[in-house]
């Protein structure tokens, strides 16, 4: 059986519900970048202190760093397209009410940092659920391209909105670009709305949502790719926040210039994610990942420090084109390799922990590069950001992306069905599943490697949380593996989690093992004899 042929970087588009759901969504982005814009600029007219200035974006981005991992459960345990439907209620409610207090005139600081964080929280809750259905609506091979598309349709916003924003804010201020984002929304609902998404049939009790939680951290802690990630996605996003934060302050204080020169400078660092949208595609056919992102890091470097000490506009807005592109570049990638690194069942978890990531080390970026601003200036504030980005290259060698590449997560039913007498509850619990092995004495430190280095992470992330292996004193040959889950539907669960690649990480140790190995489950017992519930 052939592999399918690549598809192209626009091929999702031929499919209706991903094209409607798209161009919805570069609607709906045109109107959020229109609005981030419009308050950035608004807080620069109430009190254009570098520190309150950075709040709007810290306020913006907070909600999406504490509500996301709630809100990633959320996705996995409930309806994801009703969860995407009432965030855009909310969103039309919240930036609705911040046009009308703008217009009326009565808006004040507190208020713009109060609502910002209220627009903040409706994005916290609809972004894992946006991205996780991302691969309900396109095949596993066009995924890449999916999520290209998706950079697209920000960085298109991002190129138009903010000089939407500018030209609307000289006319009217910033009270009627509110109004039209409250309106941009409209189209993701009416997509959404009409959608008759595929129910899914679930054969155990939903996860609770602390458990849930529990759960995604755990799948995140254990697996390499995602882990990988996180700690890039934090690298590369808290020193290039300095950016984002300073640059209204940059546009009106340092070069003395209106709404209109900040909506071109943010319009070229969007003009550059298309450039690099368009080029990115060929660039994966030639190089790695990793030196992608490399070169885009450093390309967004470059930027920070352009804009520190460039006051030439026409050469400002080269540099911000180049910035946009390494944007862009090094985001889709990180969205991309996260997407690759989480299974089905703990997608919206796993891309929660990914968001958390990225918009907290936004929200806390933003804040501390606005005190450093305030106390050291905004030049230098700028200048320390673009090196700690070349000095964050280091950490590429160690973490790389490629990682999440080489995971074949599909789902694989590798377990049989557990042997029970009797119907057991779902919550009873813990539960501890024991797998015996015989192992020749010659091929045990191979085996005991493989177990721990290989199994073991395996076991801890789909649900385990204790493991250990024993060797029998009386026959060296005979290893036990032990762990420990939480309750009964939790081991089902566990069965349902494994994947291709956990599949063959078990035959590769089977190799090693004489015979079949002999699994045995034990359900704790209540004080009264009875299994606990």
């Amino acid at each position: 059986m052939t592999a399918p042929p690549p598809a192209s970087a626009w091929s999702p588009l031929r499919r209706p519900l991903f094209r409607n759901l798209w161009i919805a969504d570069v609607a709906s982005n045109i109107g959020t970048w229109m609005h981030d814009a419009a308050a950035a600029w608004l807080m620069t007219l109430l009190a254009p202190s570098p520190l309150l200035v950075s709040l709007v974006q810290a306020a913006t981005t907070l909600p999406l760093f504490l509500l996301a991992l709630p809100a990633g459960a959320l996705a996995d345990i409930f309806d994801r397209r009703r969860i995407l439907l009432i965030a855009q209620v909310w969103w039309f409610l919240t930036t609705a009410v911040l046009g009308v207090l703008t217009i009326t005139g009565v808006i004040q600081p507190w208020m713009l940092l109060v609502i910002t964080l209220a627009i903040g929280a409706g994005s916290a809750i609809d972004l894992p659920a946006w991205q996780a259905i991302i691969p309900e609506t396109v095949p596993r091979e066009e995924l890449p391209a999916a999520v290209g598309l998706g950079s697209i349709a920000i960085n298109i916003a991002r190129a138009t909105g903010p000089a939407l924003a500018g030209v609307i804010i000289v006319a009217g201020g910033p009270g009627p670009v509110f109004f039209v984002n409250a309106v941009s929304v409209l189209g993701v609902f009416f997509v959404l709305w009409r959608w008759r998404r595929k129910p899914v049939r679930a054969t155990l009790p939903a996860e609770r949502l602390a458990s849930a939680m529990r759960a995604g951290v755990r799948y995140v802690r254990f697996a390499p790719a995602l882990r990988t990630v996180v700690v890039r996605t934090a690298a590369f996003v808290g020193f290039a926040s300095a950016l984002w934060a300073l640059l209204p302050l940059v546009v009106k204080v340092s070069l003395s210039r209106g709404p209109v020169s900040y909506g071109a400078l943010v319009g070229s660092l969007g003009l550059g994610g298309l450039l690099g949208a368009s080029l990115l595609p060929t660039w994966r056919k030639r190089w790695s990942t990793d030196a992608i992102t490399a070169v885009a890091t450093a390309a967004f470097a470059l930027g920070c420090l352009s804009l520190a000490w460039v006051t030439a506009f026409p050469l400002l807005i080269g540099a911000m084109v180049i910035a946009g592109a390494g944007w862009l570049t090094t985001l889709s990638s990180l969205i991309l390799a996260a997407q690759r690194g989480a299974a089905e069942w703990v997608r919206g978890r796993a891309l929660s922990i990914s968001t958390l990531t990225l918009f907290g080390s936004l929200a806390i970026g933003a804040l501390l590069w606005g005190i450093v601003a305030t106390r050291a200036g905004t030049q230098w504030a700028l200048t320390g950001a673009g090196i700690a980005l070349l000095l964050g290259l280091g950490l590429i060698p160690r973490f790389r992306l490629a990682t999440a590449e080489a995971d074949n997560l599909e789902h694989s039913q590798n377990w049989p069905d557990p042997v029970v007498a009797g119907n057991l509850d779902a919550e009873a619990g813990p539960v501890l599943v024991t797998v015996e092995y015989i192992v020749q004495v010659d091929q045990r430190a191979a085996f005991v490697d493989a177990m721990r280095s290989q199994l073991r992470p395996i076991r801890s992330r789909d649900g385990a949380v204790f493991w250990e292996l024993f060797v029998d004193s009386a026959d060296p040959r005979r290893c036990v593996e032990c762990w420990l889950v939480e309750s009964w539907a939790e081991h089902l669960r566990q069965h349902d989690r494994t994947t291709q690649s956990d599949r063959d990480v078990e035959e590769r140790i089977r190799a090693l093992v004489v015979g079949r190995e002999r699994t045995t489950h034990y359900i704790a017992l209540s004080p009264t004899g009875e299994s606990t519930a």
